[in-house]
């Protein structure tokens, strides 16, 4: 599948620290150690709707990472999907009367202009699940080689007795985890499985539905395991980080995981999983079964991109926010005087600058304690002067190469 443009990327002086990360498996932040490349697979959209917030501020957050891993002399080797065929996608075309691959072509269409307008660094390989269904046949056959399945009216389950760590990831009690997979998609009450938290690896072809041929019969993937295809095919065991938004902590990181570890052999699958925070609107988490979503094609109309970036760097990534419509006009004044003063001929001196942004950066991406940095530059340079010519355009390069944003 067709990824969009890479952005370009200014190179800084020096080199940068190593990144540190909340490891949610971990419950702390530990730093990351990559070799020369760094891997990273981050769970992509379900293509039934426009991007909203929500998902800027996940990919915007590993977009960091990737800058940060970048800044520190790795190359990195970035993997995402598109779950162009699942339930939700399913659904929504019916509602509204078209085929579910024209909705998924041009839904994944508008999420690479959105992307590319907030200069997202792209992925090296962005996969669709329609393009890897084999491979995804493939790997249930290895988990049931293992005897890690069952079948239950021609559905292939994974049995969660064969995951001895299962739990490790979330950190999430029984009782947590029976819910959280009611409510995001699992089907705990079915009569048959061997026990409530077992998953569908392969479902079996249902009237009306799309499928594909397999060991097993007709059908298609179910969820998790179409992500622990890809990572393997791309990544191997034991990359770097797996992240997404902290909804996918259970059930989707913690069912991959344990599909990754039956059939590659190696614990733990990805060496640290990475959770964006949720944001909110109207006191409720944005999200496409609410309604309540801030698209940003709709918001990148009103305000520079580069205004709506700053706006979401301007919260932590690892937390819980909500969106106001006053944080678009504070983010606009930023971008403003931000590009006010890096358009000076001189200013203050900015070798410290670039040192503090990547401290706080390194740190689990202080974004907000960066762009503090950088507003503290621009206000001297705009009240008191400065006279290093440099300084204006480091500056500008540090808020591109290491914030992504472009003045």
């Amino acid at each position: 599948m067709r990824s969009w443009s890479t952005p370009k990327v200014p190179r800084l002086p020096g080199t940068g620290a190593s990144l540190r990360l909340f490891d949610t498996a971990a419950r702390e932040t530990e730093p990351t150690q990559p070799g020369s490349t760094a891997g990273m697979y981050v769970c992509g959209i379900t293509p039934y709707d426009a991007t909203h917030l929500g998902h800027a501020n996940t990919y915007l957050a590993f977009d960091l990472v990737n800058r940060m891993w970048r800044d520190a002399g790795h190359e990195v080797n970035y993997i995402q999907n598109a779950t162009d065929v699942d339930d939700p996608l399913l659904e929504r075309a019916e509602q509204i009367g078209v085929d579910w691959r024209e909705l998924a072509e041009r839904e994944i269409e508008l999420f690479r202009t959105d992307m590319e307008a907030l200069r997202i660094l792209p992925p090296r390989e962005y996969v669709g699940v329609t393009e890897v269904i084999d491979q995804v046949a493939e790997l249930v056959e290895r988990l049931r080689d293992k005897g890690a399945t069952y079948e239950l009216d021609g559905d292939v389950y994974f049995d969660v007795a064969a995951a001895p760590k299962f739990g490790s990831v979330s950190g999430y009690s029984e009782e947590l985890m029976l819910t959280l997979s009611a409510e995001r998609g699992g089907d705990p009450g079915r009569p048959g499985k061997k026990h409530p938290l077992d998953w569908v690896l392969w479902r079996a072809e249902r009237p009306g539905e799309p499928s594909w041929p397999s060991p097993f019969g007709q059908g298609r993937p179910g969820w998790h395991i179409e992500c622990t295809a890809i990572a393997l095919a791309n990544l191997g065991s034991g990359f770097d980080v797996a992240g997404g938004g902290s909804d996918l902590i259970f059930p989707h990181h913690e069912c991959g995981a344990h599909e990754g570890h039956v059939a590659g052999g190696e614990w733990p699958f990805a060496k640290a999983y990475v959770h964006a925070g949720m944001v909110a609107l109207d006191g409720e988490k944005m999200s496409k079964s609410k309604g309540n979503l801030i698209f940003v094609s709709r918001l990148r109309q009103e305000i520079d991109p580069m205004a709506v970036r700053l706006a979401l760097l301007a919260h932590h990534y690892r937390a819980d926010w909500e969106w106001t419509a006053d944080q678009a006009a504070s983010a606009q004044a930023r971008l403003e005087r931000w590009r006010a003063a890096t358009g000076l001929r001189t200013g203050p001196e900015a070798g410290t600058v670039l040192d503090r942004v990547r401290a706080r950066m390194s740190d689990d991406l202080d974004a907000p304690g960066a762009l503090a940095i950088i507003d503290d530059w621009a206000e001297r340079a705009l009240s008191e002067g400065g006279t290093d010519e440099r300084a204006p355009l480091l500056v500008k390069d540090i808020a591109d190469a290491l914030l992504g944003v472009a003045l």
